[in-house]
């Protein structure tokens, strides 16, 4: 099973970022984790400075940008 973070404070581009996240693991049929990580200390442990973030099992992908569905279903094949 995949786990997927999305690392952000709660801005609009973060929870578009999570969204696109869950309609990609839908449209792949895949069982994932999806977790909203809000907390700054958390976010500052994968080394990420800018906001939404993508980590898939513990590999930051994306970072400062709004990923679409197909982009994440990609990184997910």
């Amino acid at each position: 099973m995949k786990k997927i973070q999305v690392l952000g404070m709660g801005c609009a581009k973060c929870k578009t970022l999570l969204a696109n996240a869950e309609a990609a693991v839908k449209a792949l049929g895949i069982e994932a984790q999806i977790e909203k990580v809000e907390q700054i200390q958390e976010i500052m442990k994968f080394g990420v400075m800018t906001t939404p973030a993508l980590v898939i099992d513990g590999q930051v992908k994306s970072a400062g940008k709004l990923l679409s569905t197909d982009e994440i279903r990609k990184l997910l094949e």
